[in-house]
């Protein structure tokens, strides 16, 4: 993953130095600790390794990171989950509408979510990505791992020249993937 999070970095410096200059400094592992002793959960060690890179972006830059979302600093994906949890058999009375295991660290600013899904809802593939719609009942997963899903974000800024990149842009067809799934 290190190595991902590296290219990733060099790509995004080149290609998009405006943007770059909008995501936060990295956390710290004390400061994941204090977030995960704050919400009572464990961050897996690929999403670590994310947020140790970068904390997300400013939340006064609204430019796409992927797949027409914000990249979410990780207090704000755990207070989001949060939330969201404690909406589960009230406002949320479908089950996976929302689940307690997803952590949302993208988002489009419309409510709507690319999550970490912790314990591998619907396929028991721990770790994986998870499209979260608010107001649709598809719940598609669109990567085994933030891994691959990096790698491919890599392979799309490898075949684009700086004077032809457009913000927005889908990262798609990643080996397998989307696998889809409705919740009634």
């Amino acid at each position: 993953m290190d190595e991902t999070i590296e290219k990733l970095n060099q790509y995004l410096s080149v290609l998009r130095p405006e943007f770059y200059s909008q995501l936060n400094n990295p956390l710290t592992d004390e400061q994941i600790d204090t977030l995960e002793d704050y919400y009572k959960l464990e961050i897996p060690t690929d999403l670590r390794i994310l947020y140790k890179w970068k904390n997300g972006q400013n939340m006064n830059c609204y430019d796409s990171f992927v797949n027409n979302s914000m990249f979410i600093p990780l207090n704000q994906a755990l207070f989001d989950a949060s939330e969201l949890n404690m909406m589960i058999g009230t406002d949320f009375e479908i089950e996976n509408w929302w689940n307690k295991n997803w952590i949302p660290i993208f988002q489009n600013g419309g409510g709507d979510s690319i999550c970490y899904d912790v314990k591998g809802i619907f396929t028991g593939q721990k770790n994986q990505l998870i499209e979260f719609w608010h107001a649709d009942n598809d719940r598609n997963i669109i990567s085994g791992s933030l891994k691959s899903f990096l790698t491919k974000l890599i392979d799309f800024y490898e075949a684009k020249d700086n004077i032809d990149f457009d913000e927005y842009f889908r990262i798609r067809n990643i080996d397998g993937y989307p696998k889809r799934f409705i919740v009634e």
